[in-house]
């Protein structure tokens, strides 16, 4: 019989899950390893945060689509990886052995070049825990909070506007500062997405990356030092330690290499995908719109793997749509070098989110 294991509930996996359902049979195990049975969906998760959408409105569950599939869900963190021993031992001491394993164990947040930002800040990845310190902060009572967020990327600035706007929807006054160390966008809509934070009344410090955490938290940056009430942080991503660990080729961040086909660069029998992988020929960008494009191609590539059948290869999108939620029902459309915003840019957000969703019920 042969084992594969995906390590990971990722968007890439849960794809995997939904396209192996008439493919899984005696002669195949097939194991999913994720720490809880529950995937949320990053791409709703600034609605969740702004009020559209319930916790529940943006998650998968994993226990049935697995059933469906045939495939035996094992709820565990993954401590270490055997190359050799071709195993996966999680935490609780288990050892899952395998002949074609899968990665799909997202990114961290990265904490580097700001000291005790590890130790004070909110990361937010994992989803889980970042929406019950959001709740819990909205609950502490506090009528005109201090929230810090660190990154001005994509998910940085959707994650302050919908902060914002839930504390005015609330009534609360509330301050919302994020620190950015760079421009992560095109002129155009560098222009559109700062026309948004005012509006929203987030104030943005650009080139003003955070230096240091202490407790309270106290943010250090070049504009000096600031107590806030929450210190968010979304700025960069860091590879799964275990990645290196395991000994598998790792391009210079510790990403896992892979080749076209997702397999290892090292270990034809590993393949990985979404945030977890690093191509040498092609930089991907760590975002669920790349996950969701490679969870097809790996679903079809295991089928080949498990059949002995040559894989397929990736082709990365040139020119990838991104929806920015600005707060409200109100969205920055672009793609290449056309934008826009406007209403009707969330509303499409709002069914793509909704129709990706549900197509895992």
């Amino acid at each position: 019989m042969r084992r594969l294991v995906l390590l990971g509930g990722g968007h890439a996996h849960v794809l995997v899950l939904l396209s192996f359902a008439d493919f899984v049979s005696r002669n195949l195990d097939v194991k999913l390893v994720t720490p809880g049975s529950l995937h949320t969906y990053s791409g709703m998760v600034p609605g969740v945060v702004a009020g559209h959408y319930a916790v529940a409105e943006a998650q998968i569950d994993l226990a049935p689509l697995a059933a469906r599939a045939g495939v035996e869900l094992v709820l565990g963190s993954v401590s270490s990886i055997d190359l050799a021993a071709k195993n996966a031992v999680l935490e609780n001491g288990r050892a899952i052995q395998y002949d074609i394993a899968s990665l799909n164990l997202g990114s961290l947040p990265d904490f580097s070049g700001a000291p005790g930002a590890r130790e004070h800040a909110i990361a937010a990845k994992p989803f889980e825990p970042f929406l019950k310190c959001w709740s819990e902060l909205l609950l502490k009572g506090l009528k005109a909070p201090r929230i810090a967020i660190a990154g001005a990327g994509a998910g940085g600035v959707e994650i302050a506007m919908a902060m914002k706007f839930a504390l005015a929807s609330r009534g609360m006054a509330g301050e919302v500062v994020l620190f950015s160390d760079r421009n992560m966008f095109s002129p155009d809509v560098a222009e559109r997405i700062a026309r948004a934070l005012r509006k929203c009344g987030v104030q943005l410090r650009t080139a003003t990356p955070v230096l240091s955490v202490n407790a309270g938290p106290v943010v250090a940056s070049s504009s000096g030092s600031e107590s806030f009430d929450a210190l968010f942080w979304t700025a960069g991503a860091a590879p799964p330690p275990l990645l290196r660990a395991s000994g598998i080729a790792c391009d210079s961040r510790g990403f896992a290499r892979v080749e076209r086909t997702l397999r290892s660069v090292s270990h034809p029998e590993v393949f990985a995908a979404g945030d977890s992988a690093a191509f040498d020929t092609d930089d991907v960008p760590k975002s669920g719109v790349y996950a969701v494009r490679q969870g097809a191609l790996l679903a079809k590539n295991l089928k080949r793997a498990v059949l002995g059948e040559t894989p397929d290869r990736y082709q990365p999108q040139s020119k990838a749509l991104a929806l920015i939620s600005c707060g409200g029902k109100y969205a920055v459309a672009s793609r290449g070098n056309w934008s826009a915003e406007g209403s009707w840019a969330w509303w499409w957000k709002d069914w793509l989110d909704r129709r990706w969703i549900a197509r895992f019920s």
